[in-house]
């Protein structure tokens, strides 16, 4: 009685990590290929960290990107169902493994804010993320321990290669389809239907958190820290560095660093647009010289029709004047420029370039360079047409669309499949008989 007790234990603890192996895995690799790009710039921020990111390809974080976010999601799916348990749960083991201690590496040295694990959907310090990965690491350890006996499947042997197979397809499809419009989820705080003035505001009774800067100053080969309250008045002290640290937390607000200057004389236009009750196009472009000119065209019209309607039209870039420039004469750009910081750029589209519509600060449309709009779309003043008025998506018909082209495509195959081996089965049945 004892053993059977313990037994059902055991088996309750195993799918227990099972269950939550497959539900981190299948959530952090959705959350990936949905947003290929977040990912690939966090890969970049490690290369950095590490010193590496001059001498790597500049291709490869993206594809490492992807290539994660579907192993994720492909691992958390496999583990769901029970398919290729040996190779699954030996790979997750070997994930969880090497990312442990790096996660504890990320809490002790702090080189970058977060590990990007989940993106932009859940945000993680590092020593929350340190804390999640222990947890996952006995996970992982108990699932490849009883993987044989512990895992049973949830599927029948004559489907499951062809969940294994479809869940491979499906998340690459669905990365490259992020990848050339743009996250069908946006996690980030220039989502549409956001109000970028509001976002950059902080609520009533909320209060700012608060900053230190000590300066570091040597004398006699000794360093010593001061603040602005106790600075050294002795000048044999030698400045060697500022840091700033976080002396209480507050609230921070959803969007900083939005700030747009002319390049032309370097005015200041935030507040302007921001308070513009007209619209306004932002063709968003971190930088010029890696930007896709494959739908310059359409851009060049949408600036015309900006022009013939009265809105105003800006390119917002990082970039310097040599390549706003070459820029220029490559795509015969008239319309202005402007300059922002290149990682908000980075957050407000993921898209180089991206075409952002704004009316009193709030974002009302968003392009990848994949599907500006054209001169059907764009036949009279916005106000008239549909893409002019805010239509925020519904997220649960989002998440009803993914589950739908997940699994109503795989039941498809999967009945086809059946009906192929039951009709196999009769014709071999009608060939002993005859």
């Amino acid at each position: 009685m004892e053993n059977k007790r313990l037994h059902t234990i055991l088996a309750v603890w195993i799918n227990l990590c099972r269950f939550l192996l497959a539900a981190v895995f299948i959530f952090s690799g959705f959350v990936k290929t949905n947003d290929p790009y977040g990912f690939a710039y966090k890969i970049q921020d490690y290369l950095e960290a590490w010193g590496l990111l001059q001498i790597t390809p500049e291709f490869a974080p993206y594809i490492g990107s992807m290539a994660m976010g579907i192993l994720e999601f492909t691992l958390g799916v496999y583990l769901l169902f029970g398919i290729h348990r040996k190779a699954a749960c030996t790979l997750i083991l070997l994930l969880v493994a090497f990312m442990t201690p790096l996660t504890l590496w990320l809490a002790i040295a702090n080189p970058i804010s977060d590990c990007g694990c989940f993106g932009d959907a859940v945000i993680l310090t590092n020593w929350e993320t340190f804390g999640k990965n222990v947890v996952l690491l006995i996970a992982a350890i108990t699932v490849f321990r009883w993987r044989d006996t512990g895992i049973k499947k949830l599927v029948t042997e004559k489907v499951d290669w062809l969940i294994a197979l479809y869940t491979v397809v499906f998340a690459l499809l669905f990365s490259i389809y992020c990848v050339r419009e743009l996250p069908l989820f946006d996690f980030r705080p220039y989502y549409i239907g956001m109000n970028i003035r509001q976002g950059m505001e902080i609520p009533e009774g909320e209060k700012p958190t608060v900053y230190e800067t000590t300066f570091i100053y040597e004398k006699d080969g000794q360093e010593k820290e001061f603040t602005i309250d106790n600075f050294p008045s002795d000048s044999t002290w030698t400045f060697v560095d500022a840091v700033t640290r976080v002396k209480e937390k507050g609230y921070e607000p959803p969007v900083q660093d939005f700030s747009i200057v002319l390049q032309e004389d370097g005015t200041d236009v935030t507040e302007e647009i921001l308070a513009d009750d007209n619209y306004t196009f932002l063709l968003v472009s971190p930088q010029l010289r890696n930007a896709d000119e494959s739908g310059m065209d359409l851009i060049n019209e949408v600036y015309d029709y900006s022009m013939e309607y009265g809105y105003r039209f800006l390119c917002v870039t990082a970039s310097p004047d040599e390549d706003i420039a070459v820029w220029q004469d490559n795509t015969g750009a008239e319309y202005p420029f402007a300059l922002a910081d290149e990682i908000t750029l980075k957050t407000i589209i993921r898209s180089n370039p991206g075409l952002l519509l704004l009316k009193d600060g709030v974002i009302l449309n968003k392009w990848s360079v994949n599907n500006i709009p054209d001169e059907y779309q764009l036949h009279a003043a916005l106000a008239d047409l549909p893409i002019g008025t805010l239509a925020v998506p519904r997220t649960l018909h989002k998440v009803a669309s993914i589950i739908g082209w997940f699994f109503g495509p795989l039941l498809f195959l999967t009945l086809c499949d059946l009906l192929w081996l039951e009709w196999g089965k009769k014709k071999r049945k009608k060939q002993i008989i005859h």
